[in-house]
């Protein structure tokens, strides 16, 4: 699936000892797995979302989901890969309840460049938060997390051409912005 960030041993024993504090409902061990991991959560809600209020919201929607989830996390994988997985899930999720309350009132272009005045980040993100809603996703998905195709088609409920087709014309477009 994705592309993970080595962690060391130490620091996935100490996640490991945090998850089960938490399960057992320890808010403090909780804040400390937020403490570890929130940045990396929103860099990704940023970088799927495009702007700031949705990434801090999907952050957000994300660490409340894991509180709720957090019982049901078994440890068959790292708890970082489970975390990543429900932040893309929170932050498509975020994205699409917020395109569909403002396709009501505002025109597609004027959300869009709204988008790319939010946050003045340097190189790529800069460039990322231009490109089209959906080819944002998948240009994020497929080369910064490293997603396959077929997993993102199943996961966005489209064809792996059109996530293959929607990739290059990302590609295209950060091209022709450099």
């Amino acid at each position: 699936m994705s592309a993970s960030i080595p962690l060391s041993s130490t620091q996935k024993k100490l996640d490991a000892t945090l998850v089960e504090l938490a399960k057992q409902g320890d808010k403090i061990a909780f804040r400390e797995l937020y403490q570890q991991h929130h940045q990396r959560v929103y860099a990704l809600c940023f970088r799927l979302a495009g702007q700031k209020e949705l990434a801090e919201e999907a952050t957000q929607d994300t660490f409340v989901r894991v509180w709720q989830k957090l019982p049901q996390f078994k440890g068959e994988s790292q708890f970082t890969t489970w975390l990543h997985s429900l932040t893309v899930n929170q932050a498509l999720n975020c994205i699409n309840k917020h395109k569909r309350f403002w396709d009501r009132f505002l025109p597609e272009q004027l959300d869009a460049d709204s988008a790319a005045s939010v946050i003045d980040y340097d190189g790529l993100d800069k460039l990322i938060i231009r490109l089209p809603e959906r080819a944002r996703i998948i240009f994020v998905l497929y080369a910064l997390e490293g997603y396959r195709h077929d997993e993102i088609a199943k996961r966005l409920n489209i064809a792996p051409g059109t996530s293959k087709a929607q990739y290059h014309r990302a590609k295209k477009l950060l091209q022709e912005m450099i």
